[in-house]
């Protein structure tokens, strides 16, 4: 870095702005140019493609450079903080030509990723959530707070570790986190590895016109996030944030927990695959008219409702606009013609709002009054908050109707922005315009017949303002008294005239006038309509909710749902459930439906049948089911009745934990103790071939001995799917557990897949059909027929070794010559080696002394693993 003593006075202040955003992109204006320099140029050069050059090119220290067009600029700068960049915009503060030594220049906006209002229409129904954390050391509890900029939401809230903290940051896809110097290394170290931003805010300083946005907060810990994250949101923006919503206090507990792997694993807001949202539940839910309803629909999909009452209210709500088809029709019509009023009233409190901006608000508010009416003709109680919250704010609505012309400009300094009439001083501009541009057409006609030149023009410029343009052929012709050079050009000449410089000066004052005039009325409706921003947010979330409700009747008319009754006693019933997503990509013919009956006495399904059959399929449409039921949505069924419940644990796919450089097992593992270590009586868990990512009996072991935890200590509903074909045979000591598996056939040597679930056990896994489905050859397949049947006859010989004890204890360790006998599959087949045999027994009755009831299944994985330490030795 060139010290800062042989900079240019302009290099200096570039320096010294810098200096304060080391972090960020500085867009320094120069002119009709944003540039960069130093670091910041050669980075930026490659990241947006532009051409680095230098400052002082020919000096010993050339300083790169590269610069963007100032209409230009925003593309440029979504660019950058898309990609987790912040830039910081630096302002010339007065206008050069009239400045005295150097401009002044200041930041008048730090963008970042979490600070981003301009989504554009393809993200239109995404939010944009900066978070903030605190963390308590006497308490150990972090305190949490988001924000959404251009809304103005802001929550709040209290979690109690380090997983829920996590689970929010990831349920909200949050690109940027604030914290202070209480978060420790390694909590800002998970957050880098997820790709979230970190960036830091250590003393809180909220003005007194934003202090009440933190009044209602009794937690002095949500208080202090809270603080926080509102002071980095005054240090970045640098303008009026009058559209931010009082905090509001939350628990994640008062809703359906759903932790983001298993927000993941069923697919909820994107598709697996393609991580996209088409292919998703969130995909097929989605028939809201209006972005602000789109992200109501997203955020009531990440928190399902708990409380019974409230359930049944958006029920009731849904089936009365299933009821009133052409009330409802008509609503969905109407909804089309509501633009954003959430993110418009954000544009009002920060001062960016244009002419065509106010022409939506207006046109928006036009429709309340007939949403108001086809409401009012439901004559439905489930809408009648929903009705008083329609305020049609028609004294804003006039007053953009009588002030913005009906197709205004873009920019609100250019004039033509309001409507004659409006205003006496600014119609006395125009006409003076419109008079002296009649007086300079009549002029051009008399300089034609005074010279007679037929091809005279007078024309206008910015720089050299009213002019009159002669060829080059013609100069001869013009008097030499009166016409005044101002410009030559390759084959005209431009001159003035006394006539033309006074009309010139009296429209050009007009003009500036006029614009001036027109920018202080527009910035005035601007104010007006800003006194009202409570008001059109209150109106916006009558309006969302509204949307996304007649997206769940549109959605249960076009896809046969029904709407599910909810009961006390833990019973669940699913007539012909069906996967929804699934069904709408296949096509209505093609599914095959299935119940799912589980009684108060009923906890575990343990589920078989061969791969590709059907199995997980089933166990997400239940789980979706009960996330469609519990956000107020009908089900995809012939009939359905469920309880309640508080949580959803999933374990179903198979994927190493990039993140961490777990293995898929260790994740396996770790989302199973998630559920055992916090699922209730009244939650679902769905168990998707547990233990399949370790050796067969250690597998086969940590599976049995997980069932039997759920089983006897969590009493949860519980869907476990299994190739372990033993395991079925539990169906005879544990009296809360079913068999069901999904049907296949074999049809001259070819599998066929039914997938219908039935009762019983599997009585096959059809592994190798499957593979001869996916293709592989003939020879092979033959290779493993040939080991399969091996491995069969070997097996029947030793039919009962995984026959593990069920009952806590064993009740008699005196064991006869055919259970030692057991045995010698755990030796390697080794019987001859009577030291070894003798280390097998003891691991034996180590095994049969243990009480699995009382095991976690983590422990139970150690002790296997010790056991095997101890056989291979």
């Amino acid at each position: 870095m060139v010290k800062s003593a042989k900079l240019t006075p302009m290099m200096e202040q570039y320096q010294k702005v810098k200096d304060q955003y080391k972090d960020a992109f500085l867009f320094y204006r120069l002119g009709d140019f944003y540039e960069m320099f130093n670091d910041d140029a050669v980075k930026g050069a490659q990241i947006l493609e532009l051409t680095l050059t230098a400052r002082n090119k020919n000096s010993s220290n050339p300083i790169p450079m590269c610069g963007i067009p100032h209409k230009a600029v925003e593309s440029y700068i979504n660019t950058l903080v898309d990609k987790g960049y912040k830039v910081a915009i630096c302002e010339q503060m007065e206008d050069p030509r009239v400045a005295k030594g150097m401009v002044k220049r200041a930041v008048t906006q730090l963008l970042t990723p979490g600070t981003k209002t301009e989504t554009g229409a393809e993200n239109a129904k995404n939010n944009n959530y900066l978070t903030a954390l605190e963390y308590d050391k006497d308490s150990k509890k972090y305190g949490f707070a988001y924000a959404e900029l251009s809304t103005g939401e802001l929550k709040t809230s209290v979690l109690s570790n380090v997983d829920t903290l996590i689970n929010e940051v990831m349920s909200l896809q949050t690109k940027e986190i604030i914290v202070d110097d209480n978060v420790s290394e390694d909590d800002i170290n998970t957050f880098n590895k997820l790709g979230i931003l970190v960036s830091y805010q250590s003393d809180i300083n909220i003005e007194d016109d934003m202090n009440n946005l933190t009044n209602n907060l009794i937690n002095s810990l949500e208080k202090k996030t809270a603080e926080l994250l509102i002071t980095y949101i005054i240090k970045t923006q640098k303008r009026s944030l009058s559209h931010m919503k009082a905090a509001e206090s939350y628990r994640p507990t008062e809703f359906l927990k759903l932790d983001h792997n298993s927000q993941y694993n069923l697919e909820l807001n994107k598709n697996i695959r393609t991580n996209k949202k088409s292919g998703s539940l969130l995909w097929l839910l989605d028939e809201t008219k209006t972005a602000m309803g789109g992200r109501k629909l997203k955020t009531w999909l990440d928190r399902p409702l708990i409380v019974k009452k409230q359930i049944i209210q958006r029920q009731n709500a849904v089936q009365e606009l299933l009821d009133h088809y052409y009330e409802r029709n008509e609503i969905s019509d109407i909804l089309v013609k509501v633009y954003d009023l959430e993110r418009l009233a954000g544009k009002v409190s920060f001062g960016s709002v244009n002419g065509r901006d106010l022409i939506q608000l207006q046109s928006s508010l036009e429709q309340i009054p007939k949403l108001r009416y086809e409401i009012a003709s439901m004559d439905a109680t489930s809408f009648n908050s929903i009705y008083d919250a329609l305020d049609p704010v028609d004294d804003v609505a006039q007053m953009i109707n009588d002030s913005i012309i009906d197709e205004p400009p873009i920019s609100v300094t250019d004039g033509d922005l309001i409507k004659d009439g409006y205003n006496k001083t600014l119609d006395d501009y125009r006409d003076a315009m419109n008079n002296g541009k009649k007086w300079i057409a009549e002029l051009e006609n008399k300089e034609r017949n005074a010279t007679g030149i037929s091809n005279l023009k007078i024309g206008y410029n910015h720089v050299f303002g009213y002019y009159i343009e002669v060829s080059k052929a013609n100069l001869n012709k013009l008097p030499e008294d009166r016409y005044e050079r101002k410009q030559t050009l390759t084959n005209a000449e431009r001159f003035s005239t006394p006539e033309l410089k006074e009309k010139e000066k009296l429209i050009i004052e007009a003009q500036e006038k006029s614009k001036t005039l027109e920018y202080a009325i527009f910035s005035k409706v601007r104010e007006n309509v800003k006194k009202s921003i409570k008001r059109l947010q209150k109106l916006a979330t009558a309006v969302s909710t509204l949307d996304v409700l007649q997206s769940f009747a549109v959605i249960s008319e076009n896809y046969r749902l029904v709407k599910p009754s909810l009961n006390d006693n833990h019973d669940l019933e699913i007539i012909d459930g069906r996967h929804p997503v699934v069904e709408k990509v296949m096509g209505h013919q093609s599914y095959v439906p299935n119940n799912v009956k589980m009684d108060p006495d009923t906890n575990v399904l343990l589920i078989t049948g061969p791969n590709m059959s059907g199995k997980s399929t089933y166990m997400r449409q239940l789980a979706l089911a009960v996330i469609m039921t519990q956000i107020g949505c009908f089900v995809a069924a012939k009939s359905a009745q469920m309880p309640i419940f508080d949580k959803i644990f999933t374990r179903i796919g198979a994927a190493d934990d990039l993140i961490s450089g777990e293995s898929t097992f260790m994740v396996e593992m770790k989302e199973s103790n998630e559920a055992i270590q916090n699922a209730t009586e009244n939650s679902l868990i769905l168990f998707d071939e547990i233990g399949r990512g370790t050796a067969t009996y250690d597998g086969m072991a940590l599976a049995q001995s997980i069932i039997e935890y759920v089983h006897n200590n969590i009493h949860a509903k519980t869907l476990f799917s299994t190739h372990y074909h033993e395991l079925t045979e539990l169906e005879t000591t544990l009296h809360h557990l079913t068999n069901v598996h999904v049907g296949a056939v074999e049809k001259n040597g070819e599998l066929v897949f039914l997938h219908k679930v039935k009762k019983g056990a599997a009585d096959k896994s059809y592994g190798i059909h499957v593979a001869k489905l996916a293709g592989l050859p003939d020879k092979l397949l033959s290779r493993a027929d040939n080991i399969l049947e091996t491995l069969e006859n070997k097996d029947n010989d030793n039919d009962k070794v995984m026959n593990i004890q069920t009952s806590p204890v064993a009740k008699d360790e005196t064991k006869n010559d055919e259970e030692e006998h057991q045995l010698s599959l755990f030796n390697d087949d080794n019987p001859k080696n009577k030291k070894q045999n003798v280390a097998d027994i003891k691991i034996i009755n180590e095994i049969k002394r243990m009480d699995l009831m009382s095991k976690t299944p983590m422990e139970i994985m150690n002790a296997v693993y010790k056991w095997k330490q101890k056989i291979e030795k």
